[in-house]
């Protein structure tokens, strides 16, 4: 086996597998081979406590891996590094949170944190906070407007528009055979609109639930919920909750905000949120209402139907997410589903690049589980 072969084979199989150090390694596949086995080897942590609790080292150490591994295994090893060696308290330090590699998942650790950080590391891990929001709305945003918009301008016509008003590009498609050869030009017999400018055409609820393992959803949930608060022609709602309910509409503005507004943890109550959101609802069949939750009910489950029920014959859109994130096939209550399935009610995972081609579906009544689909 060629020696660079057998070298990472060792990083793999950690320094265990060759304890007569056989396999000679380079300086920086020696660095790589130190930082996976303060990690991963449960022999080591034993004897030499693993990265214990200074704060320079393990800012030294979470330094290092940025240094040789690529961010998507870095974000891994953070997250490993999180439950294997009780890193959560020391992310309370504001040189810690420097030295760790923003993604979503540390976003919501922050979030649960909330209750306990210090003064100190507010601001650092603000910061922190701002960085993940910026980039998931630097790729997800336009996607999202663009998606919407066309929805909308698909789905709402105005028979009769104001000059202002009128889509030209429909109503030039609706009247081509209308087209005069020799005024070189088409008489259009029927214009096409936009809704009426100022008017909410959708409303649109984001009810999402925040025990703990939804941290990933909330997150991209909070950040779509701004997008969509920042379109005019829909009228959006953010409303999250675990055993009690808060409206955090208000906070559209600032997802960072929001976002620090949610508390994380407690149990879960989806009856109750649902039995809110009815009273935000004015106009039903104008409603689209995105339910982020797995469906673990703590409170009564037969009236958590019900009210579904009672939502979709009311003329609601009402869609189920089982997660809104990339973290793959959620564990959720099944039977919960089965019946809200039975109701004509989809329940599915949506990884976020989807969300867009769903929100696109449901404005349009059409098959939201099929758009959300890989």
């Amino acid at each position: 086996m060629p020696a660079d072969h057998a070298a990472r084979w060792k990083l793999v199989l950690g320094s265990a597998a060759d304890a007569d150090n056989a396999v000679p390694l380079s300086p920086d596949y020696g660095r790589m081979d130190e930082v996976l086995t303060q990690l991963y080897d449960q022999q080591n942590q034993a004897r030499r406590g693993g990265l214990g609790s200074s704060a320079p080292r393990v800012s030294r150490w979470l330094g290092d891996i940025r240094q040789y591994f690529p961010a998507s295994v870095v974000a891994v090893m953070q997250q490993d590094a999180m439950e294997r060696l009780g890193l959560n308290e020391l992310l309370l330090e504001p040189e810690i949170l420097r030295s760790v590699q923003p993604d979503v998942h540390l976003v919501g650790l922050l979030m649960s944190l909330g209750r306990v950080m210090p003064a100190k590391a507010r601001h650092t891990a603000r910061e922190v906070v701002q960085r993940v929001v910026q980039e998931l709305e630097r790729k997800l945003a336009n996607p999202l407007r663009q998606a919407v918009l066309g929805a909308l301008s698909r789905a709402v016509r105005n028979p009769r528009p104001r000059y202002r008003e009128i889509n030209w590009h429909a109503t030039i498609r609706a009247n081509l055979r209308h087209y005069q050869p020799a005024q070189r030009t088409i008489i259009p017999e029927r214009l096409v609109g936009y809704g009426r400018r100022g008017q909410a055409l959708k409303e649109i609820v984001l009810c999402v639930d925040q025990s703990g393992s939804m941290a990933a959803s909330v997150v991209y949930a909070g950040v779509f919920g701004a997008v969509l608060a920042s379109i005019q022609a829909v009228r959006t709602h953010m409303v999250v909750f675990d055993t009690a309910v808060v409206n955090l509409t208000e906070e559209l503005q600032d997802p960072v905000d929001l976002l620090f507004g949610v508390q994380l943890g407690g149990g879960t109550d989806i009856n109750l949120a649902l039995t809110y959101c009815q009273q935000l609802i004015t106009r039903p069949a104008d409603t689209i209402l995105v339910l982020v939750s797995d469906l673990y009910e703590g409170g009564n489950p037969a009236e958590l139907i019900k009210r579904a029920a009672a939502l979709q014959a009311a003329g609601v859109t009402l869609v189920v997410l089982l997660a809104l994130s990339d973290e793959g096939a959620p564990s959720f209550d099944r039977a919960v589903a089965e019946k809200l399935a039975a109701l004509g009610i989809p329940s599915f995972a949506c990884t976020p690049d989807k969300f867009p081609a769903l929100m696109a579906a449901a404005i349009q009544g059409q098959d939201v589980a099929k758009a959300a689909q890989p």
